[in-house]
């Protein structure tokens, strides 16, 4: 009798997760026609239903976003229902985007940005967000890959893609999300920048980190950059990577002992001056500078003025110089650069980088196309919706200068008053831009390297404790893997700070004991 009863139990209980299954099976077919009849101007290219460990192929991506460097392969990290499709917003334009529902949803929905010129979807947030039961949605802003092309007479943003997200989210569970937030990094930071200045109540919270906000004069710093290193290689003033070390390494000798340990990081770049002319050359021409490159560097190291002399983007902050070696300071311009001029300034296809000169900058800062800047100081809409900003950037950070993230926040504190009711900046030492470096960078802003989901140690869900429990962070703390491997475990931990404050070496532990350190 007993027995009988337990098999019963048994039976019922599979019965009821086969249902349950099917039913959310079914909901995943059934979203189709209710997007059709409910969205105007849609077109379904993909729905699937995908159990948690499967493979989620997503190799069918503009070649651009290829040679990004999106994987083409996600693993499910949910059961999920997969839905791609089109949204025209004009006779002439629309947006790609994609939104996946895990079947163990909670309430919260989540939008993602787009990395470089923001045509790529960011399958690897989607994978992040779903497997921690958001509803989430990527969208390409209305440009398919990230060459510059397609920003041609094009405006750009993540509105549109959100609202339609949230659209599919109440169709899909036959309710309205609880709660929204995004999150994102460079681009997709300041996409977040922009959804809290120009459309103030998409986001309950927001994770902004190494913002490309103030983007006119950031393209224009990376044009100012690739003259003044140089387009010759063979030119006798130009500053090879190798040379770009001997410089890193001058600095490092000169800053990184300023907070008070010597372990390769700067936790404080304001406080790092650096004078470089020691590496003039001499007897010795191997391991120096000649009189050019000297000149080259030292101009790199600074800021880019205007005409007047006034501001347009701050410096690199040292530290970063090798990375940068790569990107800004080489022989070959950044593409975004060139493509930002080209395609999205002057709407130009044979525009030279040859030609550029501050009045350009000028130029961009002042058409500043779609607003696409996202630098108001003006928060106030933001901030009287409720909404919670969490903003993080790295002090190694080699594509974008931290300098202007400590920037734009002193000049919201100008505008409004102290903001740490609503917005908090937290600088990352020795992260490198948006994840990597020799630092304590792992703050759970990248899936597949999230150390924990405490919200102390995870910046996505520390925004979710600060808008629903009212936990606002005062410190994030971040993890440094061995070699960066998470598999090969934790090598050290380290509080990183709530600006204006800065990390300081107390001891009496080593650099690698969180306790060592203190927030000053």
């Amino acid at each position: 009798m007993v027995t009988t009863r337990f098999f019963t139990s048994i039976l019922l209980s599979l019965l009821f997760l086969q249902a349950t299954a099917a039913t959310f099976e079914d909901s995943c077919s059934q979203i189709r026609k209710k997007v059709l009849t409910n969205i105007p101007g849609s077109k379904v290219n993909k729905l699937e239903y995908y159990q948690a460990g499967s493979i989620i192929d997503v190799s069918d991506l503009n070649a651009t976003c290829l040679a990004f460097g999106t994987n083409t392969t996600q693993i499910a990290p949910a059961d999920l229902c997969r839905l791609a499709l089109y949204v025209s917003t004009s006779p002439k334009s629309g947006i790609i985007l994609e939104t996946w529902l895990p079947r163990d949803w909670t309430g919260r929905f989540l939008s993602t940005g787009n990395g470089a010129l923001g045509g790529c979807l960011t399958y690897e947030a989607l994978t992040y967000a779903t497997g921690l039961g958001f509803a989430a949605v990527s969208a390409n802003g209305g440009h398919n890959g990230t060459s510059g092309g397609s920003w041609l007479n094009n405006p750009e943003g993540v509105h549109t893609g959100t609202v339609v997200g949230k659209k599919i989210t109440k169709l899909f569970y036959g309710s309205a999300h609880k709660k929204s937030y995004y999150f994102a990094c460079s681009t997709g930071g300041r996409q977040g920048f922009q959804s809290v200045q120009m459309y103030p109540k998409d986001f309950d919270g927001v994770v902004a980190g190494s913002p490309a906000f103030d983007s006119n004069a950031l393209g224009s710093k990376g044009a100012f950059a690739a003259l003044t290193v140089g387009l010759d290689p063979s030119d006798p003033g130009f500053i090879t990577t190798d040379k770009w070390a001997l410089v890193n390494s001058e600095i490092l000798k000169q800053c990184d002992g300023l907070d008070g340990a010597v372990d390769g990081i700067i936790e404080d770049p304001d406080k790092c001056i650096p004078n470089i002319s020691n590496l003039l050359c001499s007897n010795n021409t191997v391991n120096c500078l000649n009189a050019e490159q000297l000149r080259r560097a030292t101009a790199l190291l600074g800021p880019f003025l205007g005409t007047s002399g006034e501001l347009i983007y701050p410096r690199m902050q040292p530290g970063a110089e090798i990375g940068a070696s790569f990107i800004y300071y080489s022989s070959i311009p950044a593409q975004t650069t060139v493509d930002w001029f080209r395609y999205v300034i002057f709407s130009n296809a044979s525009w030279d980088i040859a030609t550029f000169t501050a009045k350009d900058a000028e130029f961009a800062i002042s058409l500043d196309p779609a607003r696409v800047s996202s630098f108001s100081p003006s928060l106030k809409a933001f901030k009287a919706a409720g909404g919670k900003l969490l903003h993080f950037h790295g002090m190694e950070d080699f594509v974008i200068s931290s300098d202007n993230s400590e920037r734009y926040w002193k000049m919201v504190n100008a505008t409004m008053g102290n903001p740490d009711s609503f917005y908090r900046y937290f600088r990352i030492g020795g992260m490198q831009h948006c994840s990597g470096g020799p630092g304590a960078w792992g703050i759970g802003q990248i899936g597949d390297k999230a150390p924990s989901q405490d919200p102390q140690r995870n910046v996505l869900l520390g925004i979710v404790d600060w808008v629903e429990n009212g936990k606002a962070p005062n410190a994030v703390i971040g993890t440094k893997y061995v070699n960066n491997t998470p598999s090969l475990g934790v090598e050290f931990t380290r509080n990183h700070c709530m600006f204006p404050a800065s990390n300081k070496y107390i001891g009496p532990g080593p650099s690698t004991d969180p306790a060592a350190w203190k927030c000053s």
